[in-house]
């Protein structure tokens, strides 16, 4: 199965460079994405910032390692998140994760029949739309990446889902935050809503981490819990799609995070080293979403079409709106 970031790099190479400003050798283009992923690594780069940067890059010029980057920022994010289990604690974890199931539940398969809904009104392709309403419903391009093999989907279907979701990844990494201290909402009140409004877990995470502490272990719990719902709607989506492949990508790294929980609870002789790994999994997830970012250019926004982004827009709005309304009334 190819990535959104795979496809864009087998397309025409000539139309990738008319997009970009810059007309760079590659070697000079090494050095500027070096000299950016170090930048990233400093204090006061935060997640919304490093964003903020890789899509500026991506307008400018041409990825110098856009093969890589899908499995860089994978690989990136799975470490970071581990690594942010060792700050929190397996009690304040299970108590976010049990109160979190109501709205985990309810949020899924609504966002998924809203999403079979909108797809039969905009006429748009049966497994795009599916793919871009379990996106919005799961774990955003996790949930896609391990749904599309199940489902037999084609590498236009997975890049217009992709691109959907990255698109609006990037606008709530920016807009959650702000809407959440003007609504006044509380540390568990916005980690609660974004774990469940926000796509990504890259996403969540950097929004949380900007809002506080509390909001930052509660939204991983709740979203983590959420991604584990790939399971169930996989075998789903097989029987729905009726395909007989069967393989389903599980997401094991969920299960260090909560090794790394039981650790840092148990594990007296881990507590001094553990704030040293929480630092360093907050820079590791800058550097996720700058990567992120770095592959989201004009060419695969154009891409992506009106109808499959404004299906994305309009579940993203409901489940937003709703969550919000569901957090403000019952947190």
């Amino acid at each position: 199965m190819k990535t959104i970031t795979q496809i864009k790099d087998n397309s025409n190479s000539s139309k990738i460079k008319a997009s970009n400003l810059l007309n760079l050798n590659l070697y000079t283009r090494k050095i500027i994405f070096t000299l950016a992923v170090l930048l990233c690594l400093f204090p006061f780069m935060s997640p919304p910032l490093a964003l903020l940067l890789g899509l500026v890059l991506a307008q400018l010029m041409e990825h110098p390692y856009l093969h890589l980057n899908h499995k860089a920022t994978n690989l990136l994010l799975k470490i970071s998140v581990v690594g942010l289990g060792f700050g929190m604690n397996v009690f304040s974890a299970m108590k976010a994760g049990k109160e979190g199931v109501m709205f985990t539940v309810v949020s899924i398969f609504g966002v998924l029949i809203i999403g079979f809904i909108l797809g039969k009104v905009f006429k748009i392709e049966r497994k795009t739309s599916f793919l871009i309403s379990a996106g919005t419903a799961i774990c955003g391009g996790s949930a896609i990446a391990a749904l599309s093999p199940v489902m037999n989907a084609e590498e236009k279907q997975i890049s217009v889902a992709m691109g959907t979701v990255f698109i609006l990844n990037s606008v709530a990494l920016f807009l959650f935050p702000a809407i959440g201290h003007a609504l006044n909402l509380s540390q568990s009140q916005f980690g609660m809503w974004c774990a469940i409004a926000i796509h990504d877990t890259s996403s969540v995470v950097g929004a949380a981490s900007k809002y506080g502490e509390q909001a930052l272990q509660i939204a991983t719990t709740v979203k983590l819990a959420r991604a584990l719902w790939i399971v169930p709607v996989a075998f789903g989506t097989s029987f729905l799609f009726k395909s007989n492949n069967s393989k389903v990508s599980i997401p094991y790294f969920i299960g260090l995070f909560i090794l790394a929980m039981i650790a840092n609870t148990y594990l007296p002789f881990i507590k001094p080293f553990a704030p040293y790994f929480v630092a360093l999994a907050k820079v590791g997830l800058t550097l996720t979403l700058f990567l992120i970012g770095s592959g989201l250019s004009f060419t695969i926004l154009k891409a992506v079409g009106v109808m499959p982004l404004l299906q994305g827009v309009i579940l993203w709005i409901v489940i937003s709106s709703a969550a919000l309304w569901a957090v403000i009334s019952l947190v």
